[in-house]
């Protein structure tokens, strides 16, 4: 464990390979907008007999709704998702399930209109830029009897940004493979994600603040001495969280999946960019030395 952090180059490779993927899988796949995000209908329905989502996407085909798309959820309702649908529609769909699967009962529906899906989209923007610029704000000050204060801001900033963006690229893949949607359940889960991600590296940083006096010893030195502190409190921290999400998403199911699946991906990215991202980073910007952080010292 001492002598970990001196293989950081090889771990913030890793972590440069993760992010490459993610930005590759967000370029080619992108993210699979909910309704939230895109204008359209969705439709909740409970059958007294179980009907399988293929079944019911069939029927819809049948009726005109290719496109539509069909989930369940973790009480074995059915959800439909369609281009905006009027009155008439909703219940022509419903009448000729009922037809064909039996009784039914409604369980929901509500239309988001194209409008509203953009201003959702700016003000979720928004809001992620001003937790980040609040944050940079709030390490500026957190260190600011340090040298260079700003400069442990801005590296907490990109281990965050590292962190959301593997968060969407776990989503772009599993929308592309899963049809799983990006929705406003997404949002508040990368913004808890980035509050997250802060505190992990606020732990480490500290430690780095708390050993700065040692005689001696140079600042990758430091580093590499805190990263090895925190490592046991940020890995255990990270598994125990993780075992709350994973029971809220067995036990609760669908009506949470967006922002179970973004907090698992979020904490093990966060651990990971905590101890070996942001770090390395630090000491290459403070020692001027970026070749470091996928060369050997000294080439």
């Amino acid at each position: 464990m001492t002598d970990l952090f001196s293989k950081r180059r090889w771990f913030f490779i890793a972590g440069l390979v993760a992010i490459i993927i993610s930005l590759v899988a967000l370029g080619i796949f992108g993210l699979k907008p909910g309704i939230e995000f895109s204008s359209g209908s969705l439709l909740t329905l409970g059958f007294e007999e179980e009907v399988s989502t293929e079944e019911v996407k069939t029927a819809l085909a049948e009726l005109g709704y290719p496109n539509a798309i069909i989930q369940t959820t973790g009480a074995g309702d059915i959800i439909i998702r369609s281009t905006v649908l009027s009155g008439n529609e909703k219940e022509e769909i419903e009448l000729a399930l009922a037809e064909k699967f039996g009784n039914l009962e409604e369980r929901g529906f509500e239309n988001i209109e194209p409008t509203i899906a953009q201003q959702t989209v700016r003000t979720s923007i928004i809001g992620v830029a001003i937790a980040v610029v609040a944050i940079l704000l709030y390490m500026a000050l957190a260190f600011r009897k340090m040298p260079r204060p700003f400069l442990y801001g801005v590296c907490a900033i990109i281990a965050l940004l590292n962190d959301v963006i593997i968060t969407l690229g776990v989503f772009a893949i599993l929308g592309e493979f899963f049809n799983i949607e990006a929705n406003l359940l997404l949002v508040i889960g990368v913004l808890t994600v980035i509050g997250y991600s802060v505190n992990n590296v606020v732990v480490v940083f500290d430690r780095i603040r708390d050993n700065r006096g040692m005689p001696g010893a140079d600042f990758a030195a430091v580093v590499g001495k805190s990263v090895t502190e925190s490592m046991a409190r940020s890995f255990n921290t990270s598994f125990t969280t993780l075992i709350a999400v994973l029971a809220f998403l067995l036990f609760i199911g669908a009506n949470i999946q967006n922002f179970a699946i973004a907090l698992i991906a979020g904490i093990v990215a966060g651990a990971y960019s905590s101890l070996f991202i942001a770090p390395p980073i630090l000491v290459a910007w403070e020692e001027k030395d970026w070749a470091s952080l996928i060369l050997p010292r000294g080439s």
